[in-house]
């Protein structure tokens, strides 16, 4: 597909064609096996034609299509976010290898770095993501890669990405980036230098809450590497949930532009609400991050937010709990809109001394804001604020 057409249309057409049997939608394969290679086609064991192998029809095309989307010579769909990125970083690192991560980080990438990471010997170090002199300092010759987020959870910071960039390639080091608070609709990072995308696909890029998946994209290399350790970890995406998410791709430059304008509307309420103590959303100039995501997201803010009310945790749930079109549930990039308090969900995990270092008070409201009309979102935020 012409790279020259607008992200729209690449989204329906790239990786569409040659039309299976005239088919205008790729139909689901649910088959485990197939006919062997031939020669021609590849000898490997990767190459076998076989469903754990993530190399049915369904598999391809939507790697085809998700490459395209993330500018990247090669992609790979998995089962879920988490294993997306504990694959990716279980190929590039072994034991005694060292990792450098920005210190406010998803519950589950930051779980899986305690724990697991360290039961396999490999050593991590959180770094004041703001703090290029922090990074440095904790460098070692054992360092191996460098992994950051491009909008923190749930406070949304956005870390300096050209230095980020420039410090790998000065210390030989792998960028990782866990792009799926922005999405490819508003940011790429792999055109600015990052070397390995990361995305929970059940957000933003599928956008219907109705599967689980996850999506790697690199250079070609990269990715056979990490295609070769997930056949052996076995977290791979079914062909039904592969047509899900083919079928949601479609959309997701309509379903995104309507988000972060919502998103907008309601930040910009919010940060005037007398009840209000604090808004997170680098969409609002006041945000520290503003500046930076202005540059690089097409003028965008993404599709979350949090903010803080001027209260304690039980006055922050009798909010949620007032809400009539939000729905009080973890996860987002739906075309509904959910809310959580990160205290009891995504950072639970952690002590409540922990939490509070990273800003993250039990007052705490996450909103991943969906597709609804604007104003009847904020009606529905203002009537709940007002039982507070």
């Amino acid at each position: 597909m012409n790279k020259r057409h607008q992200l729209a249309t690449r989204l329906i057409h790239d990786s569409e064609e040659p039309r299976i049997e005239g088919s205008v939608t790729l139909p689901i394969f649910q088959s485990a096996t197939y006919r062997a290679a031939t020669p021609e086609e590849g000898t490997a064991y990767d190459d076998i034609r076989y469903l754990r192998l993530s190399n049915s029809p369904n598999h391809q095309r939507l790697a085809g299509k998700l490459a395209g989307l993330c500018e990247a010579e090669a992609a790979l769909v998995t089962g879920s976010g988490m294993a997306a990125i504990s694959t990716a970083i279980l190929s590039l690192v072994r034991a005694g290898d060292h990792i450098l991560a920005q210190d406010c980080l998803y519950g589950g990438t930051l779980s899986f770095l305690q724990e697991e990471a360290a039961d396999m010997g490999i050593d991590v170090d959180f770094v004041d993501i703001e703090d290029p002199a922090a990074w440095t300092k904790a460098l070692r010759p054992e360092t191996r890669i460098f992994y950051v987020e491009t909008m923190s959870n749930p406070l949304l910071q956005v870390p300096d990405l050209p230095a980020v960039v420039d410090f790998c390639r000065q210390h030989s080091l792998i960028s990782l980036i866990d792009n799926t608070f922005a999405s490819p609709a508003i940011f790429q990072p792999l055109s600015m230098g990052i070397d390995v995308e990361l995305h929970s696909a059940t957000k933003y890029l599928n956008g219907h809450s109705d599967i689980v998946a996850g999506c790697v994209a690199s250079s070609a290399e990269h990715i056979a590497r990490i295609t070769h350790r997930l056949n052996h970890l076995g977290g791979i995406l079914d062909p039904h949930a592969c047509f899900l998410l083919h079928r949601g791709l479609k959309t997701l430059d309509l379903r995104m532009t309507q988000q972060c304008h919502n998103a907008q509307f309601l930040a910009e309420r919010l940060h005037e609400h007398d009840k209000v103590a604090a808004v997170h959303y680098p969409g609002l100039p006041e945000h520290a991050a503003h500046t930076r995501a202005s540059r690089w997201f097409r003028g965008q803010g993404g599709g979350v937010l949090s903010f803080a009310i001027k209260g304690d945790g039980e006055q922050a749930q009798r909010v949620l709990d007032r809400l009539a079109l939000a729905v009080d549930a973890p996860s987002l990039g739906g075309v509904e809109s959910l809310v959580c308090r990160p205290a009891v969900t995504s950072h639970a995990g952690q002590t409540a001394q922990q939490r509070l270092a990273l800003g993250i008070g039990d007052e705490l409201i996450r909103v991943a804001v969906g597709i609804e009309a604007a104003e009847d979102l904020w009606d529905d935020f203002s009537q709940a604020l007002a039982a507070i």
